[in-house]
């Protein structure tokens, strides 16, 4: 089914490592450009909210909704040596990477005659690791973009194939936009980037390990407010946090998110909130039912 799935008409047989809404994007954006992979490998079916009912990941519904496309799917637990020699006999060219999950190991990126890229929303070495967007936006930074890397087995060490630098002149942007911003900026990158690097056009330029930084996997307990930090930081925090993983605060024992704050003279104005178990509303509207609503946790 696989090798039915390919289309001769591309020269270059990729496979496309993906998994939550950034990794759509890049998707999109290679198949629109004529680079339609013959295999996408992403996470297992999880389940999701209350009723925990088993959902397939971003990637693998947008391939859904394009029966079309008619590209395979694979969603291995790990990636063992069964997988390994289930990708290796396919021999494919080329490996694309975009916020797939896991760490590809060495026998994995040998696989491919060109080698794995990965697709980065920070400007490497800095913000390395799972979470480049919250962090940039946590720390207010005025420049941001995209770094495509040919991938070792470290996490986001590998050698700077292209980067493209953005300027963010919304002060106020969420993580929602600068996601969606560079996820598009990465897909266009990505597609000028591929033929000139297997035309050999493209020398790779090691990453300074001296200006690396590190960003971390995003707990829940992470949102917490710290009521000691400035209005500007916790301001920041609610539009980096925004879905995952919430700012909140505790009332009476329940967890009480800030959705949407600004800040005005050095306050913090709350302007829309969820308390735990209930549908978010204006703070406004929240205070006049919670009038003894004073003192944050």
């Amino acid at each position: 089914m696989i090798h039915e799935a390919w289309n001769m008409k591309h020269e270059t047989k990729i496979v496309f490592f993906g998994t939550p809404e950034f990794g759509t994007i890049i998707l999109e954006g290679l198949i629109k450009a004529n680079y339609k992979p013959f295999l996408v490998i992403t996470a297992p079916d999880k389940p999701v909210g209350r009723k925990q009912i088993l959902t397939p990941p971003p990637v693998k519904s947008l391939i859904m909704e394009h029966e079309a496309w008619n590209i395979p799917i694979l969603q291995p637990e790990k990636l063992d040596s069964s997988f390994k020699f289930q990708v290796s006999g396919l021999k494919p060219d080329l490996i694309v990477v975009a916020a797939y999950g896991q760490i590809l190991p060495q026998e994995i990126l040998e696989i491919p005659k060109y080698g794995c890229l990965n697709v980065h929303p920070s400007l490497l070495p800095k913000y390395r690791g799972p979470s480049p967007i919250q962090y940039t936006i946590l720390n207010g930074d005025k420049e941001t973009g995209l770094t495509i890397i040919l991938m070792d087995e470290k996490i986001d060490h590998g050698p700077i194939l292209a980067k493209r630098e953005w300027e963010i002149l919304n002060s106020k942007i969420t993580y929602e936009e600068l996601h969606n911003k560079l996820a598009d900026l990465g897909a266009k990158l990505l597609v000028e980037t591929i033929p000139k690097w297997i035309k050999g056009e493209i020398k790779p330029a090691p990453q300074d390990e001296t200006r690396a930084t590190y960003t971390k996997i995003l707990k829940k307990e992470d949102g917490k407010i710290d009521w000691e930090k400035s209005a500007e930081e916790i301001e920041r925090q609610v539009r980096a946090f925004t879905p995952w993983p919430g700012t909140y605060t505790i009332y009476k024992g329940k967890r009480l998110k800030i959705l949407e704050a600004e800040t005005s003279n050095n306050q913090l104005i709350i302007k829309e909130v969820q308390l735990e178990g209930k549908k978010a509303m204006n703070f406004e509207e929240f205070l006049m039912g919670h009038p003894d609503y004073a003192n944050p946790q």
